[in-house]
């Protein structure tokens, strides 16, 4: 998170364009081996280098080849699956799972390449980082002290109803604060509604990614951050909240 901030606050986009690049790759590799384990290491490499290459054509404003980058990836994997063919009742599991992770991490971190090359962008992504980490600082704080009624214990046995109401204030209370710092183009009314929707999306983002871990049987998604699991243990929350921040930044606040 540091680092972020760091990058957020004093790189270019070009370099934040990387940098960017360089977690969609690790996350991917560290999302398929979540899933797959040892199986299909070629596929699961080639998914990895082929997923990064979304940030640097959303960098250049070349959406529009995003589709033929989808359709190369899934022709790519399709003959890799072919040539090292898995057994045939593990086909649909395996490329399913790299197929997920194509759309769930660069559809979704993808946004903030665009969001980075907004007039206002940093201080948006800012926001973010604020609302995240105060929907979760909120939610266990409360959670610890008043939680009883469990959340959703199919997914999440921890997380509690008192917390996620809990993180819902702390998420409001940041955007109020980011509003009285450095974004004042913000109503007191927006900023409650975009500190409740983002609330709530940073929540459901954590507990997809609780699903995703049960799921595969694993209590953290990788060990790349030491002491605090994997990097998507660490995004798990903000991959749901950067497309809409960028949304709302970019239609409601013109960019």
């Amino acid at each position: 998170m540091p680092l972020l901030c760091l990058l957020i606050a004093f790189a270019n986009p070009a370099i934040f364009c990387l940098f960017v690049s360089l977690v969609l790759f690790l996350g991917l590799f560290e999302f398929n081996r979540m899933g797959l384990a040892g199986e299909q290491r070629a596929e699961q490499i080639g998914a990895a280098f082929a997923g990064t290459l979304v940030a640097p054509l959303l960098y250049y404003q070349q959406a529009e080849l995003l589709l033929a980058l989808l359709m190369a990836i899934f022709l790519l994997l399709a003959l890799l699956f072919l040539y090292n063919l898995p057994p045939i009742d593990k086909f649909q599991g395996r490329f399913g799972w790299l197929c997920l992770g194509l759309l769930y991490l660069p559809l979704l971190l993808g946004h903030l390449i665009p969001l980075r090359m907004l007039a206002e962008g940093r201080e948006w992504i800012f926001l973010t980082l604020m609302v995240i980490m105060g929907c979760d600082s909120f939610a266990y704080f409360v959670g610890s002290k008043f939680g009883k009624r469990k959340l959703y214990p199919a997914v999440s046995p921890n997380k509690s109803i008192e917390g996620g109401i809990g993180g819902l204030f702390g998420s409001v209370l940041a955007v109020l604060i980011a509003r009285a710092t450095f974004l004042p183009t913000i109503g007191i009314v927006d900023a409650v509604l975009i500190g409740l929707l983002l609330g709530v999306a940073g929540q459901l983002g954590d507990l997809f990614e609780s699903l995703l871990k049960r799921a595969c049987k694993v209590k953290d998604s990788g060990t790349m951050i030491p002491g605090h699991g994997g990097i998507l243990d660490r995004l798990d929350s903000l991959l749901f909240a950067f497309p809409l921040v960028y949304y709302i930044a970019r239609y409601a606040y013109g960019g």
